[in-house]
């Protein structure tokens, strides 16, 4: 993702002041602003679909960090070229120039960077090369990634122990959700109680709240309703994330 689709994806309009938004840049900030002689890396933590990387997209815009967002094939090379064409850097052509590039655009530039995804990073055994970075730069540098990313970063020792702190995402609560179904359901008013059912059967999980958002969405606007409750609903299936059982 790029820094232009942060700006598009969040602006005023379109963003939702969700708990993991402020966690995710009080992350941020606390790299940002710590004293020279503390560590500058952060993590923010947690399951799949709880809404970490919209988080991180939105710190992104606000700091005007370099993001990233690793991808499962990506090799040392890759991210390294990733991260310089998110910066309009012409790439060296070897892996420690490269890293030299990076970490002197780093302190020209006195912006942050953000590294999405970053068990992919951990699973190629290319940790190192983020710490590379850091030691050349002492940007603030933000990692995003899966609940147990903590557990395997440990195994980097040099790495691990430069962390400032470890940021776990929450699981959206009813204000979480209410704040959802007024970004995106804007024609139809939602109540409390079903959005209380619909936070309770997604279990937190913010991808799954927006699909029984828009599923509530379409089922009013199609039956002409401009406000839906939980007795309105009845027992309409809401989305858990499981498949339905085939009926033979």
């Amino acid at each position: 993702m790029t820094q232009t689709d942060n700006v598009v994806n969040l602006s005023s309009s379109t963003a939702a002041p969700l708990q993991n938004v402020a966690l995710c840049n009080g992350a941020l900030e606390r790299a940002l602003d710590r004293p020279a002689h503390l560590p500058g890396l952060v993590a923010f933590y947690g399951p799949s679909g709880w809404g970490k990387s919209t988080a991180a997209a939105y710190c992104a815009n606000r700091h005007r960090a370099y993001y990233v967002e690793c991808k499962s094939s990506w090799t040392k090379k890759a991210l390294l070229n990733a991260v310089l064409t998110e910066m309009g850097v012409a790439p060296a052509k070897t892996l420690y120039e490269m890293a030299d590039q990076i970490s002197e655009q780093l302190v020209l530039s006195g912006r942050p960077l953000i590294v999405d995804e970053m068990d992919h990073i951990v699973s190629k055994k290319a940790v190192e090369v983020i710490r590379d970075i850091y030691e050349g730069s002492n940007a603030a540098i933000l990692l995003i990634g899966e609940e147990l990313l903590p557990a395997k970063l440990r195994e980097w020792e040099r790495f691990h122990n430069r962390m400032l702190a470890w940021v776990p995402a929450q699981p959206c609560d009813l204000d979480d959700t209410r704040q959802l179904a007024r970004l995106y359901c804007r024609e139809v008013t939602i109540h409390d109680d079903l959005l209380a059912k619909i936070q309770e059967v997604s279990r937190g999980a913010a991808r799954r709240i927006c699909v029984n958002v828009e599923n509530v969405r379409q089922a009013a606007l199609g039956g002409g309703l401009a406000e839906v409750d939980l007795a309105t609903w009845g027992d309409q299936p809401l989305y858990s994330g499981e498949a339905p059982k085939r009926r033979v």
